[in-house]
Order: C-alpha cells, then sequence, then structure tokens
C-alpha cells in the first residue's frame, strides 16, 4: 500500500510540475492571473463533481493518526532539501526579489499547513470528494476576489488560452490534487512532503523540452539528489549505520 503512494505522489508532483508551462502558454494566450485561477478551479471542480456522481456517493473512513520522523525520512528529507537548492541555484536568476521571495515564504507555509490539515481530514473523507470540495471553495473565492478586482476577463482568452486551462485544470488540478489525497492517505505527511519534491525537478525539465531553458551540471546535481531523496523513501528497511 506505501509502494503504491509513493508512485501517487509522485505522480502528483509530476501533473503540479507541468502546471508552471501550462500557465505560461496561458497568460501569452490572453489569460490574466485571475482569470487564469478562476477557470481553472471552476473546471476542476465540475470534473471532481462529475466523477462523483458518476461513481455514486462517496464513502468515508473515521481515522486519525500523526507520524514519526526516523533517520530513513530524515536522510531523503536532506537530500531532497539539497537537490532543490541545486535546482533553484543552478537556475542563475540573479538577486533575489523581497516581496517575490516573501511570497514564495508564505506559500511555503501556507502548503504545509495545507498539508498537515489535509492528513487529518485525508483519513476521513474520500479522496475524490476531498478533492471536490477543495477545487470548489477556491472556485467560488478566486472567482469573487478576481472578478471584484477587475482580474477576471475570460473574454479574453484565445482559443489556444481556453486549451492550455483546461490542460491546467485536467492535469494540473483534477490529476495533481486526486493524486496527492491518494498518496497521502497511504504514505503520511513527511513522505509525501519529501515525494512532492519532485515537482520543481518536473517543471525545470519541461522548460528545458518546451521553452527551451538551459539545464546546467548544478540543476542536474540536484535533479539526481532529488531522486536518490525517492530511493530512499522506497527503500522501507535502511538502515542508517553510524561508524563508531
Amino acid at each position: 500500500m506505501r509502494s503504491s503512494g509513493t508512485f501517487l505522489c509522485l505522480g502528483s508532483g509530476a501533473a503540479f510540475g507541468a502546471m508552471a508551462v501550462f500557465g505560461k502558454l496561458a497568460y501569452g494566450a490572453g489569460a490574466t492571473v485571475g482569470t487564469l485561477l478562476a477557470v481553472r478551479f471552476a473546471l476542476a471542480a465540475a470534473v471532481f463533481w462529475a466523477l462523483i456522481l458518476a461513481a455514486g456517493a462517496a464513502r468515508d473512513v473515521l481515522a486519525l493518526g500523526r507520524e514519526r520522523m526516523d533517520r530513513r525520512r530524515l536522510m531523503a528529507l536532506a537530500l531532497a532539501l539539497g537537490g532543490l537548492a541545486l535546482v533553484v541555484a543552478g537556475a542563475g536568476t540573479g538577486a533575489l526579489d523581497p516581496r517575490g521571495t516573501a511570497l514564495g515564504l508564505g506559500a511555503a507555509v501556507a502548503y504545509s499547513t495545507y498539508i498537515l490539515v489535509s492528513d487529518g481530514v485525508a483519513a476521513r473523507v474520500a479522496p475524490r470528494l476531498l478533492a471536490a470540495l477543495v477545487c470548489t471553495g477556491a472556485a467560488v473565492t478566486l472567482t469573487a476576489g478576481s472578478a471584484l478586482l477587475g482580474e477576471l476577463r475570460p473574454g479574453a482568452l484565445t482559443a489556444a488560452g481556453w486549451g492550455w486551462l483546461a490542460c491546467l485544470a485536467v492535469v494540473s488540478t483534477v490529476a495533481s490534487i486526486g493524486l496527492f489525497f491518494a498518496g497521502l492517505r497511504r504514505v503520511g505527511p513527511t513522505t509525501a512532503s519529501i515525494l512532492a519534491t519532485v515537482e520543481p525537478l518536473v517543471t525545470v525539465v519541461l522548460a528545458f523540452l518546451v521553452f527551451g531553458e538551459t539545464l546546467g551540471p548544478v540543476q542536474l546535481a540536484g535533479g539526481a539528489l532529488v531522486l536518490a531523496a525517492v530511493l530512499v523513501l522506497r527503500v522501507p528497511r535502511l538502515r542508517v549505520r553510524v561508524a563508531a
């Protein structure tokens, strides 16, 4: 069961990693930030509810627990963080923008809280139903907020823009969120969080393939460390020995 959870989380990370590429293509086809977010979650919510109706009523499972950090997870976490640092450093973006850095750190804190809260909820609610509720809430709030700010302009989208937003909704929302909640239920928040670090790696690789962005040796080394972290998590009986 944990093995299937690992692959579910990796699939989720890969689907999330495609989001930046779909988003950039959608922006180039007339999407605003507000339009992208509102349409993305509205389409995703519609798909999730359609799947739920097609499958019948959702079933809940009652359970709740917390995890303990062990040496295997600590090793995987260290490898993943080191790999991410190399992937970001290898991008050579120059000086950090203070506002962008603050927003990025805020997003990390919010996402960490989201994972921890989702762990408890995912143990009691079917993953598909939970994903539908998340997307519905996001669609309602983001549509209202974007409209109030004047950022909701779906009429400006070209046909290609609608296509990229559909890809964003199906691949980087329905597939990614559904796989993540299903994997989270099997492996827990710690392992799921570490496995999610494949997301920026996938983004970098896709940017190289789609936009021709350069992959340097530092980024390749970082990607290797992230993959090593995944391998560490896939070996449940690994023992870390410290020389006396």
